[in-house]
């Protein structure tokens, strides 16, 4: 498996000081968070995007995805979504991204859950054919009204579109109450990446180093291994939301050392 980290963890921090992190600390490749307030976003012109892509193949760091916003079972009308999801399609063609991510972001307060379920795949369907044009696959996130496998697999099961895969965020599929072969079972004919992390409890998802927290990392390590699972584990710490955490360029050396240890004790 190839180790990433999301540039979640450090916000704003300039393109060229992000890849020398990912170089020094041994990391393979970089998921960017595409969002207006990042050096990174859909706005960016042709000339910028082609700056992004070569200064990742000049580093000999691989772009391994882009965190999108787009909320796909959200309540309202498609097109707004759809030219959000169209925008960060054109963005990862351009700048050689394999993947990008979306939120389910469904709101069970005037949605049922059929209704979420249907509007998301409706969403992702239609998506689909813009990605495959342009060789790019949507990852639906693990999160939110659809934390666990299963909610995803509902929304999955509708699409059946190869362009339309998973990501799975370790900690939303615990906090569902899922397991991690149960989770792997569900998403592995679909599964893009994995994102790893570790909070304290339930209750304090403040992000902590990785191994310090009570995520089942080790578990979903040797999961993923027992499978010969040979993709990327994606890193997020989510330093953006919680200003007091501690800095992730502190972290990174210690955080690969941990995921390599974990992969060394599952082989």
């Amino acid at each position: 498996m190839k180790l990433a980290f999301s540039t979640l963890g450090v916000p704003g921090l300039p393109l060229p000081d992000v890849l020398r992190l990912a170089t020094a600390h041994g990391y393979h490749g970089v998921e960017l968070r595409t969002h207006p307030e990042e050096p990174v976003h859909t706005g960016l012109g042709p000339a910028e995007r082609a700056d992004v892509a070569a200064e990742f193949k000049g580093a000999g760091v691989e772009l391994l995805g882009l965190g999108g916003y787009a909320r796909v079972a959200a309540p309202g009308d498609d097109e707004p979504v759809l030219a959000e999801i169209r925008a960060l399609l054109d963005l990862a063609r351009d700048l050689g991204a394999p993947y990008v991510r979306v939120f389910p972001g469904g709101d069970l307060d005037v949605q049922t859950p059929e209704e979420a379920d249907a509007t998301a795949a409706r969403r992702l369907g239609t998506a689909a054919e813009h990605a495959g044009d342009l060789g790019v696959r949507i990852l639906l996130e693990t999160h939110d009204s659809h934390r666990t496998a299963a909610d995803a697999m509902r929304i999955l099961g509708l699409v059946g579109h190869r362009q339309v895969g998973a990501l799975w965020d370790v900690m939303h599929t615990w906090l569902g109450g899922e397991q991690p072969s149960e989770t792997y079972a569900a998403l592995s004919p679909h599964l893009g990446y994995v994102q790893v992390k570790d909070i304290a409890s339930p209750d304090d998802t403040t992000p902590l180093p990785l191994g310090q927290g009570v995520l089942p990392l080790a578990e979903c390590v040797e999961v993923l291994s027992r499978h010969n699972w040979d993709g990327w584990l994606c890193w997020e710490y989510e330093k953006r939301w919680y200003e007091a955490a501690a800095p992730l360029p502190d972290l990174l050396e210690s955080g690969r050392e941990h995921l390599s240890r974990l992969l060394n004790e599952s082989a």
